[in-house]
């Protein structure tokens, strides 16, 4: 290879490869802590994820937060990592891995009780009604060993209206009991108006969203943070990877991975990157299972060098070009047309698992979870008036019949 010059195909494989070990290509090493004294053996003191403040809280949280959807029982390790790397913000839910996810995190506090005031603890429940979220919540607080959760969330939100009064009476009550500290809820679909109305309620303290370079620049999505922000509420970004790793299979893609690159990133850590300069985004999740991502990540967050214009100009251009790609969550607008019940933006979800995260699993278990009317529906049913109603204009009837198929 020293004697000619890569091929675009070498050239991106080398990407990825370099993408496996990114703290080297980053410009803030690690220091003083387990397995990356190679990179500064020279620093004593420790470096940790900065930290920003939670809404109106009180309190402050690492920009980073480790996404618990992955087998931490098998790997407690790496929770011990993340806290002495300061990603002292967890989230879980009380679905994760049926359960195995809370558990782990109850390992860990079970041998370790010292850290549990050093965790930001976020837990989800799929239960609306007060008598199943009490059910959950208790459930979750015994998987986890604690007493209390810092933050619980409704999981999954699709519409301001699955909270009521009856919800406020119960978030007021799990205050009361010391069982919870603040509330709020993870929404994927329609986030821009449950964060719209979320801000008038007066008593919603967190919300977690989709939230990337694709969608951030949207004038609705800057109206949703600024109420929320106005209101006090802290936001959490999720999905900011916006739809996975850039593939170079176009000019651009490999005009972009060679820009990063040069700046010093890989085209993940860039993204990120490209969310916190938003300073309103009290921190990102992400999905960690590794040391390997883990060290990617908190590389990003100590680098304080800013992406340049061009780089920003770039991914926007990319978004633009790749947008019949990514769903952007407004499933009330291709649901609405469709004569029978489709859970399109659920599914679009389902298969970027598939797609662009490579997590087969949780594809097919959400796809498996759907009624075989449903799947028959995802095969036969005619899309195009969805795919009219589509800002995005996806093919969304090719789309259906691929995750149709990931099942058979």
């Amino acid at each position: 290879m020293s004697e000619k010059r890569w091929s675009r195909r070498e050239w991106i494989k080398g990407i990825g490869i370099a993408g496996m070990g990114t703290y080297l290509l980053s410009r803030a090493p690690v220091a003083g802590v387990a397995g990356t004294e190679l990179l500064s053996k020279e620093a004593t003191t420790p470096q940790v994820v900065p930290t920003r403040p939670f809404g109106k809280t009180g309190v402050s949280v690492s920009i980073l937060s480790l996404g618990g959807m992955f087998d931490i029982p098998s790997n407690q390790l790496l929770l011990k990592q993340a806290l002495k790397w300061g990603v002292t913000y967890w989230d879980t839910a009380d679905c994760y891995g049926g359960g195995k996810s809370e558990k782990g995190i109850g390992k860990f506090f079970s041998k370790h009780p010292e850290v549990r005031r050093q965790v930001f603890l976020v837990t989800k429940s799929d239960a609306r009604d007060p008598k199943g979220m009490t059910r959950l919540l208790n459930r979750s607080l015994d998987r986890m060993k604690t007493d209390y959760v810092d933050l619980y969330f409704i999981h999954g939100l699709r519409d301001i209206d699955e909270l009521n009064g009856d919800t406020k009476r119960w978030v007021a009550d799990a205050k009361a009991r010391g069982k919870i500290k603040w509330f709020g809820f993870s929404t994927h679909r329609n986030m821009e108006a449950c964060m719209s109305a979320a801000a008038k309620l007066g008593w919603i303290d967190g919300i977690m969203m989709s939230y990337n370079f694709r969608l951030m620049h949207s004038e609705s999505m800057k109206a949703a943070v600024e109420a929320c922000v106005n209101a006090g509420i802290g936001l959490t970004a999720m999905k900011t990877q916006g739809g996975g790793a850039v593939r170079a299979e176009t000019p651009m893609e490999f005009k972009l991975a060679g820009k990063f690159l040069k700046e010093g990133f890989t085209d993940k850590q860039a993204r990120l990157k490209a969310v916190w300069e938003t300073p309103d985004i009290a921190s990102i999740c992400s999905q960690m299972p590794n040391l390997t991502i883990l060290m990617s990540n908190v590389e990003a967050a100590l680098n304080k060098t800013k992406l340049s214009s061009e780089s920003k100009n770039l991914l926007d251009e990319y978004a633009a070009e790749t947008a019949q790609t990514y769903c952007a969550g407004c499933a009330h607008l291709c649901e609405s047309v469709m004569d029978e019940t489709v859970p399109i933006g659920d599914v679009m979800r389902y298969l970027m698992y598939h797609r662009n995260y490579t997590d087969h699993d949780e594809a097919k278990t959400g796809l498996a979870g759907l009624s075989e009317v449903t799947r028959d529906r995802l095969m036969n049913l005619d899309f195009e008036l969805a795919e009219r109603r589509c800002p995005q204009r996806m093919e969304i009837g090719k789309l259906m019949q691929e995750a149709a198929r990931i099942l058979t």
